[in-house]
């Protein structure tokens, strides 16, 4: 009874949400099950470590860390290559002579890209914008958040694992092409966007309403990476037993349309 006194009370506006110092949002399902949810952001800078106070004091009172996929290891998700064609026979001339410019303005060697699914390519492109803004993963949210947990004895619970994400990357629409088209596509957008995303950690938390963010992806795209996803994992935590979760997923989940906090509390 508690319980639903206390989400209606919330519905109604009669408790404030809390606020924090970081982006996350809390999140109460009936039978005691209470989620703190954390907008992580999966490569960081330096001065986003130590992680904040009460974020780790939030870990030390959780029942289990919930991630999209444990990052701690040092194995590569990838595999060997799959033996497609040269890049120059999959794409169009102007793309590709584009990817070169990047290359050369990054620092990739162009030849290691020649037979990566295009999707790696994205993914090897954007990590490498990220490194030359200063961003380095054991900066990132989730890897502090797992070495905490882990450092506590802390049970830690994947949303999907790397199997997983490698599976959906994969399963995307000729190797991918659509996630290298939005990433070329929306190159400086994505920087911009990544300097947002780390003054949320570092200056203030953000509004729940983004709409002004600019987007990064297609709407096709957007649906497979972000509202499927979502779905998914609204399914897999309505299914957890009673418990207190510290729950971290990438930032841009927990805002916008579709977004899992919403989702999470639709009524049933």
């Amino acid at each position: 009874m508690w319980d639903l006194l206390h989400r209606l009370a919330r519905w109604t506006g009669l408790i404030p949400p809390a606020q924090y110092p970081y982006p996350a949002i809390d999140i109460t399902l009936a039978g005691g099950r209470k989620f703190h949810l954390v907008g992580s952001i999966h490569m960081g800078t330096e001065n986003m470590s130590p992680l904040p106070k009460q974020l780790i004091r939030k870990v030390s009172q959780a029942d289990a860390l919930i991630v999209e996929a444990d990052i701690s290891g040092s194995e590569s998700p990838f595999g060997e290559p799959e033996g497609l064609a040269p890049l120059s026979e999959r794409l169009e001339i102007q793309q590709y002579q584009q990817i070169e410019c990047l290359c050369d303005e990054i620092g990739i060697p162009m030849y290691s890209l020649s037979d990566l699914p295009c999707w790696q390519i994205a993914l090897m492109l954007q990590a490498t914008q990220a490194q030359r803004l200063g961003l380095r993963g054991e900066y990132g949210i989730d890897y502090q958040l797992l070495s905490a947990a882990k450092n506590q004895n802390k049970k830690v619970i994947e949303l999907e694992g790397a199997e997983q994400q490698l599976k959906l990357l994969k399963q995307l629409p000729e190797d991918g092409r659509s996630l290298l088209d939005d990433t070329l596509t929306h190159w400086h957008t994505n920087a911009r966007l990544l300097q947002t995303m780390i003054g949320w950690w570092l200056d203030s938390h953000p509004s729940t309403d983004i709409s002004q963010l600019p987007a990064t992806f297609g709407n096709a795209l957007y649906d497979v990476l972000m509202h499927q996803r979502n779905q998914s994992w609204k399914k897999q935590l309505e299914s957890m037993p009673a418990g207190n979760y510290v729950v971290a997923v990438g930032a841009l989940h927990l805002y916008g349309e579709g977004n899992l906090p919403s989702l999470l509390n639709q009524k049933s």
